[in-house]
């Protein structure tokens, strides 16, 4: 009753987001293919060809790709799997453009590079090519001529290796039989680089011994409408690195700057001891740290939409959280150090451990959270035009008031992740309907996914929270629904089974791959 009587007194003061549509468009499950298996990440991306009716699903346990027929979109079927052991240790991603199949792959050894695998719909092998290391996510130009990879280049565990990040172009203009490659790094931006006094200095670099080639880590590739352009997020790094596809050059690199959660409407819960639903302004600053990236056109313009998740790095020999409890704060700029500090307020919270002390003298004097609990909308050159504040906290806390920003591997976990990125906004698709644009939004934690009317992208409307897990359930066993939403595919109604716009959202956690329609427009 104490948590319930919270929250109404919370959503007296910080309303639903403006102009909600509570009479538009809805999702409603329709159809789910399980695994039945728990927290192996056997269902992360997914991509649909239309001619064969076939979702094609990234499957982490088996390390394949999982197609899934879908003619009966309420019963999703496993017909088979493509074997990905001929080209490194697992798939990452996949992406299909007409009647071709391409699949990011990781090699055995994650710092060595990385391979992308090209199929027919039916998985017969076509051709595969080298990468930069640790591909991560993948994307087919509009006109198919090209395919993009976003080469994490993830350190190895002791930090004693550590490759550099980078974007690889793979040119089909010749036919996949003759694809190349063409890599696109960062060296320019080292130290001792011709480009260094162009890096912001906001943009994070802090591995151990790292150079700025090796410590950006691309996380995800979007496309703009045009083919012409890539925005590429440095999610670790807090950063966009704007490409020229053409010229394979990088044009610029941005810092997406800082959330200042003590402002109006940006507030958040940051602890997970104090037993209830505590939504407020706190002297935070927010790093973006997006990590599913789309570009689409509006009006005629180029914008991009991030969902702001957040990461840290943690490995044997490195690790960069901390408990705000932890660190010392600077005396005068929080006077009231103590009060912050206490397990019950902001105490809790897991902060970077290098970045905050401004005037170098060890102590901190402004305090960064990973993530921002939001998703953003930002122009082409990488100005911020929305974000959704503290809209999907206060939305989950009305939904789900005995289950606020729960974890995605157990129920019962009540506040849980309120210390830790709260709901975190993993993966965004986009979709037309009709006239309206829509944005849907995975939330990875409590699970679910938001939907916005971005039309207007400098004033989007939310419209409909959905989430298809039981909280009543057992995680483990498999009773407790989607867990862990991944990756999310729209597909229109003029390429679906039914006729009917459908959203497929992938969920790593409890490896099941659920179909929505969407109904009401």
């Amino acid at each position: 009753m104490k948590k319930v009587l919270l929250l109404l007194a919370i959503l007296s003061i910080f309303a639903l987001p403006a102009s909600a549509q509570t009479d538009a468009l809805t999702l409603e499950p329709i159809g789910t293919y399980a695994s039945g298996t728990f927290d192996e990440g056997a269902a992360e991306i997914v991509a649909y060809h239309a001619d064969t009716q076939t979702l094609y699903v990234v499957d982490g346990n088996e390390g394949t790709i999982d197609r899934l027929d879908i003619s009966d979109p309420t019963a999703p079927t496993l017909t088979s799997q493509i074997s990905l052991s001929d080209y490194g240790d697992a798939a990452t991603h996949v992406a299909i453009y007409g009647d071709l199949v391409a699949v990011a792959v990781v090699a055995e050894e994650k710092t060595d590079a990385g391979m992308v695998a090209f199929f027919t719909p039916d998985g017969t092998p076509l051709n595969a090519v080298e990468v930069g290391s640790l591909p991560d996510q993948l994307i087919f130009t509009p006109d198919g001529s090209k395919v993009l990879t976003a080469n994490e280049g993830e350190p190895n565990d002791d930090y004693s290796i550590d490759p550099e990040g980078s974007v690889s172009i793979v040119d089909l203009s010749n036919g996949v039989e003759n694809a190349t490659v063409t890599t696109v790094g960062f060296a320019d931006f080292n130290t001792d680089g011709s480009r260094s006094a162009e890096l912001p200095a906001e943009v994070r670099i802090f591995g151990p011994n790292a150079t700025v080639a090796s410590d950006l880590e691309p996380e995800y590739v979007a496309i703009s409408p045009d083919g012409m352009t890539a925005y590429v997020g440095l999610q670790e790094n807090n950063a966009l690195a704007i490409i020229d596809i053409e010229t394979a050059s990088v044009t610029t690199i941005l810092s997406l700057g800082f959330k200042d959660h003590n402002a109006e409407g940006n507030g958040l819960d940051l602890s997970n001891e104090d037993g209830m639903i505590n939504i407020a302004n706190w002297p935070v600053f927010g790093m973006y740290m997006p990590d599913g990236l789309v570009a689409f056109e509006a009006a005629g313009a180029t914008y991009l939409i991030s969902a702001n998740e957040g990461d840290a790095r943690e490995y044997d020999t490195f690790e960069e959280e901390v408990d705000v409890a932890d660190i010392t704060l600077d005396a005068t700029v929080f006077p009231n150090a103590a009060d912050l500090q206490a397990e019950a307020a902001m105490g809790k919270l897991e902060v970077p451990n290098n970045i905050g002390d401004l005037d170098g003298d060890g102590d901190f004097d402004a305090i960064y959270a990973f993530g921002a609990r939001s998703f953003s909308i930002w122009t082409a050159d990488g100005s911020l035009v929305y974000d959704s504040g503290d809209a999907f906290e206060r939305i989950t806390a009305e939904a789900y008031p005995e289950d606020f920003n729960a974890t995605h591997d157990e129920n019962g976990a009540f506040d849980d992740r309120s210390d830790n990125k709260g709901p975190e906004p993993e993966g965004v698709t986009v979709g037309m309907i009709g006239e309206t644009l829509y944005a849907f939004i995975g939330l990875e934690r409590i699970g679910g996914v938001m939907v916005y009317d971005i039309t207007d992208p400098i004033a989007p409307v939310f419209v409909t929270y959905i989430n298809n897990r039981d909280f009543s359930g057992d995680a483990e066993a498999g009773t407790a629904g989607d867990l862990g939403p991944e990756g999310l595919a729209f597909i229109s109604a003029a390429t679906s089974p039914n006729g009917v716009d459908l959203l497929v959202v992938a969920n790593e956690i409890s490896g099941s791959t659920t179909i929505y329609q969407i109904n009401g427009q």
